[in-house]
């Protein structure tokens, strides 16, 4: 796909920004709401669809319509540097958390990560939507049918809440975690959701009636802050009942299943 090659540095700790560094006529594509800054000879563009520019018209309406199904806008921001000389436009993250630089050319061309965390990535990057194959994991993965994958030979830059872990499993190897805690995942993982055993620890154990199970060979990204969790807090502490589920298809019974609902 060529993507253009961008250069960048991460800012901060708990609440970190990206900085792009872009040579004359480079770009770089994001979601709307993630700009923080740029030089003046930075040019914004808003486009339709996912910003790969190999796409024809109805290439883009497919694109666009893949974004709804995410909960995303149909639109996306191009940044080019118009300008001479190499010039910055920075990106901040949502809430606290770690910004992970994702090269999708070392990942075989494709990466699936949960739905709100792509931030932004060099323009020819695709970003479309994933499909889970097992009926589990779409009803009971907190994520619904619909994950997102990042596809190309670039590099994409993906939030996730509180610490991140690196996890490489082997052939076989599986871990199980809370199924809002998946970031980001290698194509290779098997994905799946497992019941938790034992009707006490299922029904009084407060971690949810299902966990994520995923088994190597691969590497997944683990994040100790689901902003589901976070805005359990917030609203707990606001006095506000309800919350946004992330996406099972279950809507608010969903809460009865995933493990956020502390």
């Amino acid at each position: 796909m060529n993507a253009h090659e961008i250069d960048y540095r991460i800012i901060g700790n708990e609440m970190q920004l990206v900085e792009i560094e872009l040579d004359p006529q480079e770009s770089v594509v994001a979601e709307a709401g993630s700009f923080m800054m740029m030089d003046a000879e930075i040019r914004m563009e808003t486009i339709f669809g996912d910003g790969n520019s190999r796409q024809g018209l109805m290439g883009k309406l497919l694109g666009a319509g893949k974004r709804l199904l995410t909960g995303e806008s149909l639109f996306m921001t191009v940044y080019t540097n118009g300008g001479y000389g190499k010039k910055c436009v920075s990106f901040a993250a949502p809430y606290p958390g770690k910004i992970l630089p994702m090269d999708l050319s070392m990942l075989r061309g494709k990466l699936i990560c949960q739905k709100d965390s792509f931030l932004c990535a060099a323009k020819g990057v695709s970003i479309g939507i994933e499909f889970q194959r097992k009926l589990g994991a779409g009803f009971f993965g907190g994520e619904g049918f619909i994950m997102q994958k990042l596809e190309g030979d670039g590099l994409a830059f993906v939030h996730a809440g509180g610490t991140v872990v690196e996890r490489t499993l082997a052939p076989g190897e599986v871990i199980r975690i809370d199924t809002g805690c998946l970031v980001a995942m290698t194509q290779d993982i098997d994905y799946d959701i497992e019941f938790v055993k034992g009707i006490k620890t299922a029904l009084f154990g407060g971690e949810g009636l299902f966990f994520a199970t995923l088994r190597g060979p691969g590497t997944v990204w683990i994040q100790s802050l689901p902003f589901s969790r976070l805005a359990d807090r917030v609203i707990s502490a606001s006095g506000v009942s309800g919350r946004k589920e992330e996406g099972s298809v279950l809507g608010g019974l969903g809460n009865l299943f995933d493990g956020d609902n502390r």
